[in-house]
């Protein structure tokens, strides 16, 4: 089998996470690894047990790279996923796709031209029971949407000591919580109902205003131990925590909730689907069982077993019953699905997985939730 060679962009908390999950695909060989200096991207390749350690501009030269995976910064996606389609080389980026709408629609333009393999890591909708809810709600177990309730909570961010690239709007964009995993959220939301969301009202609150800033480097999600001396204090203009109205193409609703100064809850998304026959529901802390509830019979729980599932999504089912997947797995089944028409040599007609365009559209409802927020009013979604 001839393998398919990547360069992985940025070794923080998720370019690991994609190292692991490709070396689990029998057609992929990481064989590059790039950081802002070579220093560092020698360190990490050595550690990551990676052949070739580079600087961004020495892996687009490398002919034999055919996908790069871009792991850094928020502000570098655009244009490190410009400078590599421009390359010739297939794209995995993580999200958000970029900073702005302008810069993502340019994107979704390139990629299109070059007819090269596009997705932004929208991993989450890639948990089976997911993939089981959506199947039910196109063979219409579900009926028709009632409403639409979902979560996202984590507490790496609770304390004002607790600090990340991400609160700097430089880095990250004007949203951090709703841009950060509201995005996965709504991403997951709308590729299961298949609704449209057309309208949200917004409001965010930053709990706290001010937050103190490490002098010295520390990794996301890692302890932090520093003495008061190694912090300066820095104003917070992003938002710790959201609460979004919304309103569907089909003329019904829903609420959800983000918050990363939730105590106690890691990483926590949570949904919960009502239809005109039966709600769904599902919490990611348990991602191998699902509610479903009825009116006129007994409720149910179905756990994770691709004998239980419907066949359409046993493709992203890996283990029989009983042997737990989690959120490793969904990474190894989304880039699944991507390398698939990787070897293909081109972008399928009609993808199953997350696309440039896909990025482009929780761009845009990221930023019509931040303008809702700004007007604290309601503001549709052309």
């Amino acid at each position: 089998m001839q393998k398919i060679k990547i360069g992985v962009v940025g070794t923080g908390f998720i370019g690991p996470a994609h190292i692991e999950a490709l070396r689990r695909l029998p057609n992929t060989d990481v064989i590059a690894l790039c950081e802002v200096t070579p220093e560092l991207a020698r360190q990490k390749a050595d550690q990551l047990g990676i052949e070739r350690s580079c600087t961004f501009d020495e892996l687009l030269k490398m002919e034999d790279i055919q996908v790069v995976h871009i792991c850094t910064p928020n502000f570098l996606h655009y244009s490190q996923s410009k400078a590599a389609l421009l390359a010739g080389k297939h794209v995995v980026c993580e999200k958000p796709l970029a900073k702005d709408l302008h810069e993502a629609k340019e994107l979704v333009e390139l990629a299109a031209q070059t007819g090269l393999v596009n997705a932004v890591h929208f991993n989450l909708r890639y948990y089976p029971l997911i993939r089981q809810m959506k199947v039910m709600r196109e063979k219409s177990d579900l009926g028709d949407v009632y409403s639409v309730i979902g979560s996202y909570l984590q507490d790496w961010l609770f304390y004002e000591t607790d600090y990340n690239w991400r609160l700097e709007p430089d880095k990250s964009g004007d949203s951090r919580a709703i841009a950060d995993i509201g995005s996965h959220l709504m991403d997951s939301l709308e590729y299961i109902t298949g609704l449209k969301t057309v309208a949200v009202m917004a409001d965010f609150n930053t709990i706290h205003k001010t937050r103190k800033k490490p002098l010295k480097p520390v990794e996301t999600y890692s302890g932090k131990m520093l003495q008061p001396e190694d912090y300066a204090d820095v104003p917070i203009n992003t938002e710790d925590h959201a609460n979004v109205l919304l309103r569907f193409d089909n003329g019904n609703r829903g609420v959800i909730t983000v918050s990363q100064v939730s105590a106690g809850r890691k990483n926590q998304m949570k949904l919960e689907i009502s239809g005109s026959k039966k709600t769904v529901h599902w919490n990611s802390e348990s991602p191998n069982e699902m509610w479903i509830g009825n009116r006129d019979g007994a409720n149910e729980s179905l756990m994770r077993d691709p004998s239980l599932a419907y066949a359409e999504a046993r493709s992203v089912i890996s283990f029989p019953g009983g042997h737990n997947e989690g959120f490793p797995d969904t990474s190894k089944q989304l880039f699944k699905e991507v390398y698939e028409a990787i070897a293909a040599g081109k972008q399928p007609e009609n993808p199953t997985f997350p696309t440039f365009a896909d990025g482009y559209r929780e761009l845009l409802i990221c930023e019509k939730i931040l303008e809702s927020n700004r007007k604290q009013g309601w503001v549709t979604i052309e």
